[in-house]
């Protein structure tokens, strides 16, 4: 497997380039590092962000699963879905 391949393949499939796809995995991984971090502030102090890593979970699983697809665009004939890096 080539090297460009390691870093285009995934992102091709869901119908993003590379930086679309850096995009959108930075958008749910700065909310869930700091879901993480209230986590770990709750775990100490249980009566602080007592809902934030629940809710902010709950966001995210409906922003992931509720992306509508999207053709991509690789030749005349050959159409396929995609997802919509945007929301």
């Amino acid at each position: 497997m080539s090297l460009k391949r390691l870093f285009t393949e995934h992102p091709d499939a869901v119908g993003e380039s590379y930086f679309e796809h850096m995009g959108v995995a930075l958008s749910f991984a700065w909310p869930l590092l700091g879901a993480g971090l209230a986590a770990l502030v709750h775990a100490f102090l249980p009566f602080l962000c007592v809902t934030t890593a629940s809710k902010t979970v709950k966001q995210l699983y409906a922003r992931m699963t509720n992306r509508t697809p999207r053709p991509v665009q690789q030749g005349a004939n050959d159409r396929m879905l995609a997802w919509d890096p945007v929301i």
